[in-house]
């Protein structure tokens, strides 16, 4: 085959420096509009940003020569210096990240999932919701390390 031909998406997820809810309603269309032109200027594609006071979920569309780990590096730093920057707001991420493939076929379900945070968030606290996601990945991990 002469050419290479992908479909590769990925649920990302990660929240304030001590979840901390520094991500007010009044800033978040600006934030997750900034978040997005990051995504673009790297080469990937923004398909759905949303989020609520302490953490952001991002779907995006990668190239098979965009590194997960590089991409969310320059999305975090890019955007808490903007907040810092633009908003003067005292702001960091965590340090790490969750990472989620998403077949073709879900992508659809991922965006609306994404789109109704807020009111997802006020029956299921983050924790919950963030352990469902590992758990049906089939992520292992260490309780000690997540929060």
């Amino acid at each position: 085959m002469p050419s290479t031909h992908t479909s590769l998406n990925i649920h990302a997820v990660f929240s304030t420096k001590d979840r901390r809810p520094l991500i007010k309603a009044s800033i978040r269309d600006d934030l997750f509009g900034y978040i997005g032109g990051i995504t673009k200027r790297k080469g990937a594609v923004p398909i759905e940003i949303g989020g609520i006071e302490d953490h952001v979920h991002i779907l995006l569309g990668v190239k098979p020569t965009i590194r997960l780990d590089h991409i969310l590096r320059d999305i975090k730093a890019g955007s808490s210096g903007w907040l810092k920057r633009e908003r003067q707001i005292p702001f960091a991420w965590q340090t790490g990240y969750g990472g989620f493939s998403v077949s073709p076929s879900r992508v659809n379900g991922v965006r609306e999932y994404i789109r109704n945070q807020e009111s997802h968030h006020r029956r299921v606290k983050f924790e919950e919701e963030y352990l469902s996601i590992l758990e049906a990945g089939g992520v292992p991990y260490d309780p000690k390390y997540l929060w």
